[in-house]
């Protein structure tokens, strides 16, 4: 099986604010995640702030995550370059830091055709012994790939899953399945976990949601495991709503951080343009959606 399934969040970002990395408060982030009981931990993604990142504050993220895991379980560095050559000096970089494996995004300002694509994959997967996750995430890229394409890149040496965040995901997670999967390739769900017991239900083995509930989502996803699937998709309807809010352009990242500092895990919700802090209309509607889940924002 990939190195990548299960449940495996993306990491938050956090700041002071001043606007500064909080490494203390992402060490409390990682280490909830764990005691949560995820799969795997991811750095760098969307959920991450990524776009509003430096290369520097990258690999001090990277290697603080790596450090606190300790190797309890994989860590996963995005991968989110404009080029080849850019997303090979990326993938380098993450595996000197100690990344197991790289979600990595298609080249995006230029789009690439099918074939570049492949050449691109292969020239990514090539360059260091991480495995490589495809992000299929054309909202974000305006990179469209079809199941055949994936299917294509399932073939590549080093290309071990996909991450399906192309709308609606339950049908696009059944294409790739029957196109591509197998045992030596697995296919994952995104978009906040959004449609992750669909997903499931179609073949995907994994989620990658945002980091502030992974407690919340494990007992879903055991119980989707165990076969009681009446009980998890009651257990996912108490959590919709919060998914939902964290799905939200613009306010996302603040979200995701204002629950994190309602959680006493991160000391400041301190967000990076262009993501946005809440205005007070967002910031009350969060309160009500928090409160059935015993979770009090200040």
């Amino acid at each position: 099986m990939p190195l990548v399934h299960g449940l495996a969040p993306i990491l938050a970002t956090p700041f002071a604010s001043d606007g500064s990395l909080d490494l203390p408060s992402l060490r409390r982030v990682v280490e909830f995640n764990l005691a949560s009981g995820v799969d795997g931990l991811a750095v760098s993604g969307m959920a991450s702030e990524t776009f509003a990142l430096t290369a520097e504050e990258r690999a001090r993220v990277l290697r603080e995550v790596v450090d606190v895991a300790a190797g309890a379980v994989p860590v996963v560095a995005g991968v989110n370059a404009t080029s080849t050559v850019t997303a090979v000096e990326q993938a380098r970089a993450a595996a000197e830091d100690g990344a197991a494996a790289l979600m990595v995004l298609p080249p995006y300002m230029v789009k690439p055709t099918p074939a570049q694509l492949v050449a691109f994959y292969e020239e990514v997967a090539a360059a260091t012994p991480c495995e490589v996750m495809v992000q299929d995430a054309p909202g974000v890229t305006g990179v469209a790939m079809t199941p055949a394409t994936l299917a294509r890149l399932a073939e590549v040496p080093g290309v071990t899953s996909v991450k399906v965040e192309a709308p609606p995901t339950p049908p696009k997670v059944t294409a790739v399945v029957e196109a591509a999967g197998g045992e030596g390739f697995a296919v994952l769900g995104g978009q906040n976990a959004q449609f992750c017991l669909d997903e499931y239900a179609r073949g995907a083995i994994g989620t990658m949601p945002a980091c502030e509930f992974p407690d919340l989502l494990r007992p879903v996803l055991d119980d989707w495991a165990a076969g009681e699937r009446a009980r998890a998709r009651e257990g996912f309807a108490r959590l919709l709503p919060l998914i939902l809010h964290g799905l939200q352009q613009g306010w996302a990242w603040a979200i995701h951080k204002e629950v994190l500092v309602a959680r006493k895990l991160i000391a400041d919700a301190t967000v990076r343009s262009p993501a946005r802090p809440l205005d007070a209309p967002t910031r009350t509607a969060l309160r009500e959606v928090l409160a059935p889940l015993g979770i009090a924002v200040g």
